[in-house]
């Protein structure tokens, strides 16, 4: 057991401190690409495992899910067993589900073996910002900041791109095994650099209680979710038997953490209108921002002919403007109030989903990749102006916490707008579907003409039916994700008030928490 550091660890210096910093960035690095990276690969996973592209959604929110979990977990373990310690052993347990990741036989052992992974990287984001504003003086706090802000704005633009080239030219599990080289040389620096600036250590109680009807009720809600979609939803006595247990757990879990001396997860933060207020913004509008990164890739691989390395392209731009703005955001928060940048990056996030909400069959990649580029403007004001909301006002010794449980609830919405966005895709397609049919069975005169000329092109009485079938797919598929492109829209601007039912205070969380929302 680590002996308690009594005196203030002193900044490292020179070259120790640069190699600290591309350790610690490369560790986040790794984590935040891993969430992003498997998106453009999705399709070509499902095809080589068997199942639908809708089914595949499961690698995504069971990392979501369990990372989620795990983050309110970071606080107790660090204390328990020392932030350097549990750092390294996350990165390293990181790297070996990575591995098993790689060489997971079929979708179920995928799906678990990506519940893992998540469940160890949830301490590795937090504890890598803890660990670099150790490395650095606080008067170069905010450069510290600053530089892991942008390696978590680097990954998203790097993961689809890499991605997609990597299942074009090698294979799909090579996006878990790069992880390895990565992880392995991230943890051994760590360890020769921090393992003799470890952090104090105590035994704290634990509150099992309410871990077990955490990991109960939203592993139960989006089981629930994943599955709704192919079991008709309430007609299903499996949908409905995990929607009593989701809803039966959550009662018992807000029971149970409200009266426990040591609570798993403080909901009495929820008391405080800046925090709810942000926590409630923060969660939904991720929620549908995530969901719409997963539903975008989807669509352009199954029905409008792009490869995984062109959906990447299309994806990668989101982080450009962001990366270039977000220094800018963070140096100003301070003087301006965060609530007018919320609500302009909400406004600009309604514009990107709205002129998303116009493609058609026949767009091309430059029309898709404006709105991609104009939404780096977005994240830019998104994050960091919602974090300082959410934390403002809060005592010091309440903000480790109050970020743990407002990232918690980010993530778990995240994986909840990835399964309700995906559902939703299919649902509307269904009804688009039904209704173009019933036109072409009506004798439209374009499909009369499109099955004159397939017949007299020689195509038999199938191959026509077929064809038909699968442009009216195309259609409904793309109809259908105008839908989610407008809903979503709508619902961004209608969380702008919302926002300013907050009323931050200057310096209420500071630079330092701010940059922890990434």
């Amino acid at each position: 057991m680590a002996q308690a550091q009594q005196q203030p660890l002193q900044p490292l210096e020179g070259s120790a401190r640069l190699w600290g910093t591309i350790a610690l960035s490369a560790a986040t690095f790794m984590n935040v690409l891993d969430s992003s990276i498997a998106n453009v690969s999705l399709p070509a996973i499902a095809g080589d495992l068997g199942v639908s592209p809708n089914q595949g959604t499961w690698v995504i929110t069971s990392f979501a899910v369990s990372n989620a979990i795990a983050v309110p977990l970071t606080g107790w373990l660090s204390q328990r067993f020392g932030q350097v310690r549990l750092f390294v052993a996350s990165i390293l347990l990181f790297v070996v589900a990575s591995w098993l990741c790689g060489f997971a036989p079929n979708m179920a052992m995928l799906i678990a073996f990506r519940a893992i992974q998540g469940f160890v990287a949830g301490p590795m984001i937090p504890l890598s910002q803890s660990l670099l504003l150790s490395s650095y003086p606080r008067a170069k706090a905010g450069l510290a900041m600053a530089l892991w802000g942008m390696t978590t704005l680097v990954a998203p633009v790097t993961g689809p791109l890499l991605g997609g080239w990597i299942t074009d030219n090698l294979s799909w599990p090579v996006i878990f095994y790069i992880n390895i080289p990565v992880g392995i040389l991230s943890a051994a620096v760590t360890w020769g650099l921090y393992r003799k600036r470890e952090s104090a250590t105590r035994k704290l109680p634990i509150d099992k209680v309410g871990l077990a009807l955490l990991v109960t009720w939203i592993a139960a809600l989006q089981i629930m979710l994943d599955i709704g979609k192919e079991n008709d939803w309430f007609h299903s006595s499996l949908v409905v038997t995990l929607a009593i247990v989701a809803v039966v757990g959550f009662a018992f879990f807000l029971a149970w953490e409200l009266t426990d001396e040591h609570p798993v997860v403080e909901l009495r933060l929820f008391l405080k209108r800046n925090f709810w207020v942000g926590t409630l913004s923060t969660s939904i509008a991720y929620g549908l921002f995530f969901g719409n990164v997963v539903l975008l890739p989807l669509w352009l691989q199954q029905f409008m002919g792009y490869t995984a390395t062109d959906a990447g392209i299309v994806m990668a731009p989101v982080g450009l403007l962001a990366i270039v703005l977000s220094p800018v955001v963070g140096n100003t928060i301070a003087r301006f109030d965060p609530r007018r940048y919320v609500t302009f990056a909400f406004i600009v996030f309604c514009l990107v989903l709205w002129m998303r909400s116009h493609f058609s069959t026949q767009v091309d990649m430059k029309t898709i990749l404006i709105p991609t580029v104009i939404q780096g403007i977005a994240m830019a004001c998104f994050f960091i102006p919602l974090t300082t909301i959410t934390l403002s006002g809060l005592p010091p010794d309440k903000i480790p916490g109050a970020s743990g449980l407002s990232n918690f609830a980010r993530i778990t919405a995240g994986a909840f707008g990835t399964s309700i966005s995906t559902t939703l895709w299919e649902n509307r397609a269904s009804l688009h579907h039904a209704q173009l049919s019933e036109q072409v069975n009506q004798g439209s005169q374009a499909a009369q003409s499109m099955i004159s000329g397939l017949t007299a092109s020689g195509f038999s009485t199938e191959q026509v039916l077929a064809q038909i079938n699968r442009l009216v797919d195309q259609q409904a598929f793309t109809l259908a994700a105008d839908d989610i492109f407008f809903a979503s829209a709508m619902v961004f601007l209608l969380l702008i008030p919302l926002v300013w039912l907050s009323h931050p205070q200057r310096g209420g969380g500071g630079a330092e928490a701010a940059a922890g929302a990434h």
